[in-house]
């Protein structure tokens, strides 16, 4: 009898225990990016949900660049996307970015810094519209090094980014 008590508060006290420290929260709001494969730290089953606020709460950069697809001058803010990966504790080599309309490319993460490139949710201080190039968007900071001024970088800018793949 003792024993069973034992065992009954062992597990009494396992389900009240706080959720790991890898485990990120859940989203409250609508979902924009899931990010799934070789990753470390989860909200949903194998996988990380981000809605915009927890992409928002995420460390931020702003910079002002031109690109091949506007005209003029643009502000992007977002999160970097080596934050991003450290944020769902990155496992993989590389990173398989997929937009709504199913465009796929491949990131390798050794290619990816701590400034370059960033996910953006915001463009001129707006969020971006789907019709925009939105919610989201992986932006270089294409005028700050000649090395980004290169198709496969141009390649890797995918818009209306909306899941992750880290594959090993």
């Amino acid at each position: 009898m003792r024993s069973l008590l034992s065992c009954l508060a062992l597990l009494a006290a396992l389900f009240t225990l706080p959720a790991a420290a890898d485990d990120l929260p859940a989203p409250t709001g609508t979902p924009v990016l899931t990010v799934s494969g070789a990753l470390g730290a989860t909200n949903a089953d194998d996988t990380a949900v981000f809605d915009m606020a927890m992409l928002e709460a995420l460390p931020s950069v702003t910079f002002t660049t031109t690109t091949i697809w506007t005209d003029g001058e643009q502000s992007f803010t977002g999160v970097p996307l080596a934050a991003l990966l450290a944020a769902v504790d990155a496992r993989g080599t590389a990173a398989a970015a997929t937009a709504i309309n199913d465009y796929a490319v491949e990131i390798p993460v050794a290619e990816i810094t701590a400034d370059a490139p960033i996910v953006a949710y915001l463009r001129n201080g707006a969020p971006m519209s789907v019709r925009d190039k939105g919610p989201l968007w992986v932006v270089y900071p294409y005028d700050s090094d000649p090395s980004y001024q290169a198709e496969v970088i141009y390649s890797r800018s995918i818009w209306q980014l909306d899941r992750i793949v880290l594959t090993p």
